[in-house]
């Protein structure tokens, strides 16, 4: 066990971040609120827009 942890450990490069270091995201920034809530809405309904346009002219 302690080998398998030592080889994931060796594994990442030097300078990168860690997985266990990333902390949730702070929607207490309008940016994060825009980037990570809005904007997949956005693109979400744009899609379903679209597909419903496209099936119109397929008839």
């Amino acid at each position: 066990m302690q080998n398998i942890r030592q080889l994931v450990i060796s594994q990442l490069p030097p300078g990168t971040r860690n997985p266990d270091d990333i902390s949730p995201i702070d929607i207490s920034k309008p940016f994060n609120i825009i980037v990570f809530i809005i904007l997949p809405i956005l693109i979400i309904i744009l899609y379903l827009i679209w597909r419903k346009q496209k099936n119109r002219n397929k008839d």
